[in-house]
């Protein structure tokens, strides 16, 4: 049986990673490093007559490893914004591109930077989306990410209630409509105990001294309740971010007061919630669309 499902995982990663990249329609600075930028696609599809598309932001997964940038999700924006959505990328500094010590895989995330992109980026995207998709309505705006992504996603909606220390707080929460997280890395500590990406989330906070003191700035269990309606996609044969991380980062809403819906979806693993090929990329399309309109 775990050969079934390490096939199936290869298979759909392989899937996934199978569709060419998708030039976006334009794309804008929000900082100084070749990292900091945001791709922007506009609405293809049919939309009800004068309604202004939402905007949809993604923030791709990848460990937050180097290798894995914007480029590979850019199949899956395409795909929104076929569907009527307005669609930004947004990209951010990861990873050194060398291996960890003792390690094979690269490092995973860089504190604070992976952090500063997200945050300077959601700030600096209603002022670029009205210069490069004046046709979106910003007051229906979702965040969205898958794995790594989905944890920024969670995160970049959870800034209000960061520690008061925190740089990123923000002091009202964002104006979004809501937040889909695609098999996110969301509760750190589950993670970590079942090794999730090579012990990612610990890297990304600066190693295992480090982990204990920036976690209260980062995971997302501790920064609840957001008051921002969240719903949680998980494919329940994930080998990759298994089940479990989804369900505690649920369990953990509940116990502050907050209802985060769960979409666990039978015989669907890691990567189907982005390739649109996939039945599940049709179901979180059509989730977003229930909190964008």
């Amino acid at each position: 049986m775990p050969d079934d499902a390490a096939a199936r995982a290869v298979a759909e990663e392989e899937s996934a990673f199978s569709h060419p990249a998708v030039d976006p329609d334009s794309t804008a600075a929000y900082g100084d490093h070749p990292d900091q930028v945001i791709d922007f696609y506009a609405p293809r599809g049919e939309r009800l007559p004068g309604e202004a598309p939402p905007l949809v932001v993604v923030l791709h997964g990848g460990a937050w490893r180097a290798p894995y940038d914007r480029r590979h999700i850019t199949p899956f924006a395409d795909f929104l914004a076929r569907r009527g959505f307005a669609v930004a990328n947004v990209e951010y500094r990861r990873g050194a591109s060398l291996p960890t010590q003792g390690g094979t895989s690269p490092v995973a995330g860089r504190w604070p930077d992976t952090f500063d992109d997200v945050a300077a980026a959601l700030d600096a995207l209603p002022a670029l989306v009205r210069e490069a998709l004046p046709q979106a309505d910003p007051r229906r705006t979702v965040i969205t990410g898958h794995s790594a992504g989905g944890h920024l996603a969670l995160w970049a909606a959870a800034r209000h209630v960061l520690p008061k220390d925190a740089p990123w707080r923000t002091d009202a929460p964002a104006a979004l409509r809501g937040v889909i997280a695609l098999a996110p890395i969301a509760d750190f500590t589950v993670a970590e105990r079942l090794a999730v990406c090579d012990g990612a989330a610990a890297q990304l906070l600066g190693g295992e001294a480090k982990f204990a003191e920036r976690l209260p700035y980062a995971d997302p269990t501790l920064l609840l309740p957001t008051g921002i309606a969240t719903t949680l996609v998980q494919g329940r044969a994930d080998i990759v971010v298994p089940q479990a991380v989804a369900e505690s980062y649920a369990d953990a809403a509940a116990k502050s007061g907050e209802v985060v819906g769960l979409t666990l979806l039978e015989d669907v693993g890691h990567f189907p919630l982005i390739d649109p090929a996939a039945d599940a990329c049709a179901v979180v399309a059509e989730e977003i669309a229930q909190l964008a309109w």
